[in-house]
């Protein structure tokens, strides 16, 4: 993976998803590591040039607060270089959007 920042992002984003979802399966698929819930798609996780996407899959009628970009079925936020993430917010909507898988 490209700079550190981003390795460390990844890791604790990584860290959230098992805990959020204890049953998760990781796999790697098209060099991004994917996370299944009962075989199911529930998160990725998408390094780029400059940002990290974190993927939330099986998102339709979840409510997403702004910065969250993508079709009803599937959401992601772009994390750059010095942000913040909210790993509780997105801890919540994980689990929100994995409950009926």
């Amino acid at each position: 993976m490209g700079a550190p920042w981003q390795a460390e992002l990844s890791d604790r984003l990584r860290e959230m998803i098992h805990q959020t979802i204890p049953s998760v399966e990781e796999r790697i698929q098209y060099k991004k590591p994917h996370f299944l819930k009962n075989g199911h798609y529930a998160a990725v996780i998408s390094p780029s040039k400059d940002a990290i996407a974190f993927m939330i899959m099986n998102a339709t009628g979840l409510d997403f607060p702004k910065g969250f970009e993508g079709p009803p079925e599937r959401k992601w936020i772009k994390i750059r270089k010095g942000d913040s993430p909210d790993y509780t917010l997105l801890s919540s909507l994980l689990s929100q959007s994995s409950e009926s898988l």
